[in-house]
């Protein structure tokens, strides 16, 4: 006697490009039992998912941009880098989600009362989201800055504005805001404004470490996200061991967020570039297969 098919747990319920390889999509349950509904329910700041899309797909590292819980939905927004990221963008809304887990890492220390600054870069900017609401409505003075390369990766500004006391934007051409780095913003604030209790940095792995070298000659705490070492998400394969002030920890149980004056960055740097052949030798494979296919 073969046993009833369930009915999919997780469906995409939207999914929209909002920039050039940047996806916005949301996540929801079908029952009040399903990954999506219990993360809605659970989920805080700075805390990130592990998704799959098919049974060939990896298990990748999201960090949750929103979720209502009355819904049953999360929201992820990501970009295509690689095989699986492209999978991914590839569903349709009412598409099967293989994979939810969640929510994991140690959520972000939201402080209050205190003067805040917090920065998100390219698809950072996503991750930087709920934490920005989470400090402002804590009552903290919040100041966010916000850059890319040029205006069209310039994501999710509009959302900011609410909740942050000043709002800064940079990209790298001049397109809009300011013309530079989030860096120059950053010090241009600190020169202006004065120091920052604390602060998060969210984004391509050389911005936070240069961020972090700011942060480190101003003394203050600045938190940094190092999902992207990431590998299954639980602490079990050890491929995101970090050095941080020279003790050895995991990004994916220990953080994902970690002071970033002391975390090792060169070493960080360095891993990450193991298996960059092989990654863009399974990205070309995957690009052929799908356009055989649309044939």
């Amino acid at each position: 006697m073969t046993s009833p098919i369930k009915p999919p747990q997780e469906i995409v319920s939207t999914i929209t490009k909002i920039a050039p390889k940047i996806y916005d999509m949301t996540v929801v349950s079908t029952s009040e039992e399903g990954s999506a509904a219990l993360i809605s329910r659970n989920a805080k700041a700075g805390q990130f998912v592990m998704i799959r899309a098919d049974e060939e797909g990896e298990r990748i590292p999201l960090t949750i941009a929103q979720t209502e819980a009355k819904k049953r939905a999360v929201r992820l927004i990501f970009q295509v880098v690689g095989t699986s990221t492209h999978k991914l963008s590839l569903l349709k809304p009412g598409d099967q989600v293989l994979n939810l887990a969640g929510p994991l890492g140690k959520p972000s220390e939201v402080v209050e009362g205190k003067k805040v600054l917090v920065i998100g870069g390219g698809v950072g900017i996503a991750a930087i989201l709920p934490i920005a609401g989470s400090l402002y409505h804590a009552g903290n003075d919040v100041t966010v800055v916000l850059g890319a390369r040029t205006r069209d990766l310039l994501i999710l500004k509009d959302e900011f504005k609410p909740i942050a006391h000043r709002l800064v934007l940079c990209t790298d051409d001049g397109s809009e805001g300011r013309k530079g780095f989030v860096t120059d913003a950053m010090n241009d604030l600190v020169a202006n404004t004065g120091a920052y209790d604390v602060g998060w940095a969210v984004g391509p792995t050389i911005m936070m470490k240069m961020c972090s070298e700011i942060a480190k000659r101003l003394d203050f705490p600045l938190w940094t996200s190092l999902n992207p070492i990431m590998v299954d998400g639980t602490g079990m394969c050890g491929g995101c061991r970090v050095l941080v002030g020279n003790e050895m920890f995991f990004a994916c149980v220990d953080g994902p967020e970690f002071d970033g004056r002391l975390v090792d960055w060169d070493n960080l740097l360095l891993r990450q570039k193991q298996f960059k052949t092989e990654e863009a030798d399974s990205f070309h494979h995957c690009r052929l297969e799908n356009q055989l296919h649309s044939r």
